[in-house]
């Protein structure tokens, strides 16, 4: 059994985390709620005719739905914000005053003097290219080894989550549609300690993975555990992980406003160039590291350890591994523990690509299971492989069909895997390994 004073200091931590994600949510005196409408636009004017200089001296008016207008003018830097009052994600019109341009200053061919803007963030970047294009745009051959990188880095994030759906399945057979909410609980966490506790960023993830650890362990004690033991049957405790979907997702609505936060923390890094290939940051390398580092841990525990050994067993035959010794629930418990902080640490991650918004979870669910499906159902290191597979074939998509549409490729190959080989890449003897 695991012992009781850790569990009162997991279970403590989750408490004060839950109580401060309804403070935030709740709470009057938040900055959102004060002045929720109050929003800048920013907008950096350079001429490409000479050299990138700033240009000074430009107009720019924000019109609001309601018809109300913000004007701000262009400083010595080519600078401008523009504060305006408007809902988040109401769109507003961005007009540029081409008579208020300097002598010899002239806006690209096929640039629009207005812009329709339509953001759910309190601050709104604007674009108006002037001068002629002297970029140097690159060809979709160009354009490979960045999404292969990409593919990886945003593979290997998930893969964590998709390792923790597949432990769980292997172990107990469930198919859970919550284990999307488990990435946004990571991400979410993380923002509240990072952002309404004033807790650096770096610490606030380990804090986060240690609330999941909590939460992992509390949900097996006292809603699956309770269902195994009177003996549901998969589909009705599958019918409730859809249940517990919703409950979480309305949770993590209510605590964001249904809006897009970002973290106090790493938000804006500055890219390098590696070899005219690709662009890299430090916290690409710092994220790709620790889901590395995590990922091995985890793989070598499952396949070296006596916990691992075990897991194995009960994956496949509980009642043999039950009459073996093995204390099948307590191995379940830990799965699901387990499996949740691996969900939450990619949470995480994936908040720095998609933003802390409750919709996390809906974006990543099929892209988890197109991923352990694809690898072999049950098989960690299919839920690897998978992983790195569905993360490279989604950026690589973008080179030929819209960014909007890249999840459609791996919902495309999860199709074709399930007609033609439906026990995935790797076909396996075992649930887990």
């Amino acid at each position: 059994m695991v012992k009781s004073r850790p569990l009162a200091v997991l279970a403590a931590l989750l408490v004060a985390v839950l109580t401060l994600g309804l403070a935030v949510g709740a709470s009057p005196a938040r900055a959102d709620d004060e002045d929720e409408s109050e929003r800048t636009l920013t907008a950096q004017l350079e001429d490409s005719a000479s050299g990138n200089t700033p240009v000074e001296g430009v107009e720019i008016t924000v019109t609001t739905a309601d018809g109300d207008e913000f004007t701000g003018t262009t400083d010595a830097d080519g600078l401008v914000e523009i504060t305006f009052t408007s809902p988040a994600g109401e769109p507003v019109r961005v007009f540029l005053d081409e008579e208020t341009l300097p002598e010899g200053a002239k806006l690209r061919p096929g640039t629009k003097t207005t812009l329709t803007v339509s953001s759910t963030l309190s601050t709104i970047s604007v674009d108006f290219a002037i001068g002629p294009d002297n970029r140097d745009v690159q060809t979709k051959l160009d354009r490979i080894p960045g999404a292969i990188y990409n593919g990886l880095l945003f593979g290997l994030v998930m893969a964590m989550a998709a390792l923790g759906l597949s432990m769980i399945f292997g172990t107990t057979g469930l198919t859970n549609f919550a284990h999307g909410e488990l990435v946004t609980l990571g991400a979410v966490c993380t923002y509240l300690l990072n952002v309404a506790a004033g807790i650096p960023f770096l610490l606030a993830v380990p804090m986060t993975v240690v609330v999941a650890l909590g939460f992992g362990w509390f949900q097996n004690r006292i809603l699956w555990a309770p269902l195994r033991h009177r003996g549901t049957g998969l589909i009705a405790m599958m019918i409730v992980t859809i249940g517990l979907q919703f409950l979480m997702r309305n949770f993590f609505a209510y605590i964001t406003g249904s809006r897009t936060e970002l973290y106090d923390d790493f938000t804006s890094p500055s890219g390098k160039d590696f070899a005219g290939l690709f662009t890299y940051t430090g916290r690409d390398i710092a994220v790709a590291a620790v889901s590395i580092a995590v990922l091995t841990v985890v793989l070598l525990a499952l396949s070296y350890t006596r916990l691992g050994r075990a897991t194995r067993a009960v994956a496949d035959n509980p009642a043999l591994a039950a009459s073996s010794g093995i204390n099948v629930d307590r191995v379940v418990s830990i799965v699901w523990i387990v499996g949740t902080a691996l969900a939450a640490l990619a949470g995480a991650f994936l908040a720095f690509q998609l933003g802390i918004t409750y919709q996390i979870g809906q974006l990543v669910l099929l892209l988890l299971f197109a991923a352990v499906t694809v690898g072999g159902l049950g098989s960690v290191w299919g839920a690897l492989i998978g992983s790195l597979i569905i993360g490279v074939l989604i950026e690589l998509s973008t080179l030929v069909i819209p960014t909007d549409l890249k999840n459609a490729g791996a919902l495309a190959l999860l199709i074709v895997i399930l007609l033609v080989r439906p026990q995935g890449i790797l076909g396996r003897r075992e649930r887990i390994g």
